[in-house]
């Protein structure tokens, strides 16, 4: 298979991952609504936070296409894990 089409595959696994480990941190962990928390968040400085607990998602879809000799795949998830970092920092720097 094509080796963008490869990295998109991974970039998209990683970034859907990273969305739903959020909310499944905020689903399990809080007593708001989604909303509710990604506000409070908001307003007390922990958008980074969440990110973060999200990205552990990524750790299973990473090693999983490792497991599938899947590299290229892997490397897309590596690359959206990478914009998450980017992301987490630009929230905690500005």
């Amino acid at each position: 298979m094509n080796i963008k089409k490869e990295l998109i595959i991974g970039f998209l696994v990683g970034i859907i991952a990273n969305t739903l480990g959020t909310l499944a941190y905020i689903v399990l962990f809080s007593d708001l609504s989604i909303s509710e928390t990604y506000q409070a968040a908001v307003s007390q400085g922990h958008v980074g936070s969440l990110l973060a607990l999200g990205a552990i998602l990524n750790l299973i879809a990473f090693f999983g296409f490792l497991r599938i000799k899947r590299d290229n795949r892997a490397k897309g998830v590596l690359i959206a894990t990478i914009l998450t970092a980017l992301l987490i920092l630009y929230y905690k720097v500005f």
